[in-house]
């Protein structure tokens, strides 16, 4: 069993998406009480999309003081922002653009070009936004090959110390993309992983009971597990 990870599985995938989407505004509540802004780095993928529609509908979205959000993203395709596989536009098409969020406070992944230069930029933003803080939420997906963010087996990304942020080349899809490293996921305050759908049943069984070599497995520390929220047709 994984040291550096706890595990909840709130019901069938409604009720989990639920789950998540209130676990989000709490956290997003409790962070602007403490410290007067809620940072949180937002995921790809049809599982986040629906808790951000959630999150974004009349009823939730009344709970957030929207003013006091800063969205970052955990990891960008090389892709124009208008682009159908941008991560940045998939948020925002889901609700985020409804929000009043200042558009300062919308921190976009830059990765269509230049994308070393543009990740020691977004690092930059990171810590002139957070100061003395961390994130207070990732939101992250485990990929059918246990990859995480942008963070895939091999890559050199996943070796990164003293970064925040990085480029990260992938082989398989001979791409190269954005994303935060370990160093900054797992300094958030909280970490969240989705992991819906039975496709997903096997890949989440090996993650909790094999040994710890897939980069999903190393999100999360000992003292700050991260969460793994899974619906019943996944969960273990």
């Amino acid at each position: 069993m994984l040291q550096n990870a706890t595990l909840t599985v709130p019901g069938d995938k409604d009720t989990t998406l639920q789950y998540a989407a209130s676990h989000f505004v709490t956290l997003a509540r409790d962070a602007i009480e403490d410290h007067d802004f809620f940072a949180v780095a937002l995921s790809g993928g049809s599982t986040p999309k629906a808790i951000y529609e959630l999150i974004c509908a009349p009823g939730l979205a009344e709970e957030i003081e929207w003013e006091k959000v800063h969205l970052f993203w955990s990891d960008e395709r090389s892709v124009p922002p208008d682009h159908p596989d941008s991560n940045y536009r998939m948020a925002m098409e889901a609700g985020f653009k409804k929000m009043p969020i200042p558009p300062g406070h919308i921190h976009r992944m830059i990765a269509e070009n230049d994308i070393e230069k543009n990740a020691l930029a977004y690092e930059k933003t990171l810590r002139r936004i957070l100061e003395d803080q961390a994130l207070d939420l990732v939101m992250l997906g485990m990929g059918e090959d246990g990859h995480t963010a942008s963070l895939f087996p091999g890559t050199a990304a996943l070796k990164a110390q003293g970064r925040l942020c990085v480029s990260n080349y992938i082989p398989e899809k001979k791409t190269e993309r954005m994303t935060l490293t370990f160093e900054c996921i797992n300094a958030a305050a909280h970490v969240a992983v989705y992991v819906l759908g039975s496709n997903k049943k096997e890949m989440l069984h090996h993650v909790f009971n094999s040994p710890p070599k897939l980069p999903c497995q190393q999100v999360g520390t000992v003292d700050n597990p991260a969460l793994w929220i899974a619906d019943e047709a996944a969960g273990v």
